[in-house]
């Protein structure tokens, strides 16, 4: 199975930090896809694989911001996952770091395999929800492949922003329902679609952390 050590150790260390899991019957079994999910915490990197490994086996690649790649231990694990360094800072090469993203994580879903989103693009700060970038719904309309929303409730309180040892407290995990957008797939794609895409995404997000998305 895929990551076999990973769902043993991780899987068994979540369990510390993860109340529940709601939805695990609503996980895409048979076709790739797009996991976008709120952040607030390093700890979601970790809850969000080890709810879904149990179900799928399936490779997941993660969109992770390009300077952890300079961390000569990051950069193992990262490239043991095939991590996908995206560049959320605006760096002088952003445009051609995130080409290349975008070009990855597109071969990725062609194999059959799983690309893992935060859409907010960085962790906030007070688990309110930041705007979703576009990045998710352009690379969903141009694969073609649906998007399984997910929301965490909590993870902040485990490891805030800043800290770096976690509290004895506990997260949620809730899946949604997987989204379609077959009626744009034939269509041009501009900006306004890709905002309203990114919208709908959000707004599924919003309401798994009980949260309203008013971007």
């Amino acid at each position: 199975m895929v990551y076999l050590i990973s769902q043993l150790t991780i899987g068994a260390l979540m369990k510390l930090f993860i109340k529940k899991i709601d939805g695990k019957n609503r996980i895409i079994t048979d076709e790739p896809f797009i996991i976008a999910c709120n952040h607030a915490s390093y700890i979601d990197d970790f809850a969000v694989p080890s709810a879904f490994y149990p179900t799928i086996n399936r490779k997941f690649h993660f969109y992770v911001n390009s300077s952890y790649f300079k961390n000569f231990f990051f950069r193992m694990v990262l490239d043991y996952y095939k991590s996908i360094p995206v560049d959320v800072d605006g760096r002088k090469n952003h445009k051609q770091v995130n080409k290349q993203a975008f070009e990855d994580a597109l071969q990725y879903l062609k194999k059959g395999e799983v690309i893992f989103v935060f859409p907010e693009g960085a962790r906030s700060i007070d688990g309110r929800l930041q705007k979703g970038k576009v990045g998710v719904a352009k690379l969903a309309l141009v694969a073609k492949v649906p998007v399984q929303p997910v929301g965490i409730i909590g993870s902040n309180r485990i490891l805030p922003k800043g800290n770096f040892f976690p509290r004895p407290a506990r997260c949620r995990v809730n899946i949604g329902k997987p989204l379609c957008f077959e009626e744009c797939y034939d269509r041009k794609i501009n900006k306004n679609m890709l905002e309203n895409v990114t919208r709908k995404i959000m707004k599924d997000i919003a309401k798994l952390v009980g949260q309203e998305y008013n971007y």
